[in-house]
């Protein structure tokens, strides 16, 4: 249940995905007519038939904001657990105002209506079942399409010799401390700060990655985490993302400042 699943957070993706489901929605009814839709002329389908596809794509896009809120409960991670409760907490909104819209819209309360428990197993559980699968794909094919895009936009940090290299997004790297033969690379994952060891040197990086900066003979800086410039006792420092305080020495002081476009004494 902890293992990551594919993920796409892009509102644009997910409007996608609703108007799909609204279509698919609306051509399943109309043209299979499970039950009680056989009754209906059609004329009487095409002003019925089409609630239940706006309805399937708002529920949709009402969980969205639980989505959010999970997703940056895990920072910004998603995991199959995550996706299994999204899909359960949309299928009981889906019950719950389809049963609702079948009440009010469809029958006007009509005493010979479907009674809950047989409009669930006969209409609404068979219906979802037809659904989930549409929504499932839909969100899965746009996930793996993000974390596609997302490895080729990775870059590489290689380690010497047989040891491993760490691959990760350019904006995640907060900065690389040289540590004698090694590197050390901080970098964030979701939310949370991260160190890597790599048998490597400090100035072959700086020549296979020139925009990063190098702010001292033991550093080198990733601009994008830049905070705020903190001189104390005549020397320099730079705040980056999770107040990681990093030395300026005199030799590198006025690249870094044009670099930055900050001017201070």
């Amino acid at each position: 249940m902890t293992k990551k699943y594919p993920f796409d957070p892009s509102i644009k993706h997910h409007l996608l995905i609703a108007l799909g489901l609204a279509v698919w929605i609306f051509m399943f009814l109309f043209f299979t007519e499970p039950l009680d839709v056989s009754d209906l002329n059609t004329t009487e389908k095409l002003t019925y038939l089409p609630g239940y596809g706006v309805i399937g794509a708002g529920l949709y896009l009402l969980v969205l904001p639980f989505q959010n809120w999970l997703f940056k409960r895990n920072s910004t991670q998603w995991f199959l657990i995550n996706e299994i409760t999204l899909l359960l907490v949309f299928s009981i909104f889906s019950i719950v105002v389809i049963r609702f819209y079948y009440l009010i819209i469809i029958v006007d309360w009509h005493p010979n209506r479907y009674d809950f428990w047989y409009h669930l197993k006969s209409i609404l559980l068979p219906a979802l079942l037809t659904i989930l699968p549409i929504l499932i794909i839909g969100r899965y094919a746009f996930g793996k399409y993000k974390n596609k895009k997302l490895e080729q936009q990775k870059i590489e940090i290689q380690g010497e010799g047989n040891y491993e290299s760490l691959r990760l997004l350019q904006d995640d790297l907060i900065c690389i401390q040289s540590s004698d033969n090694y590197i050390e690379v901080f970098y964030l994952d979701g939310i949370t700060l991260k160190k890597s060891i790599i048998r490597n040197t400090l100035s072959k990086v700086s020549e296979t990655f020139p925009q990063f900066l190098r702010t001292h003979r033991s550093f080198i800086v990733n601009p994008f985490h830049f905070q705020s410039w903190k001189t104390e006792k005549g020397k320099h420092f730079l705040t980056l993302s999770q107040s990681l305080e990093i030395p300026v020495s005199k030799t590198y002081i006025d690249n870094i400042k044009s670099k930055l476009h900050f001017t201070t004494d």
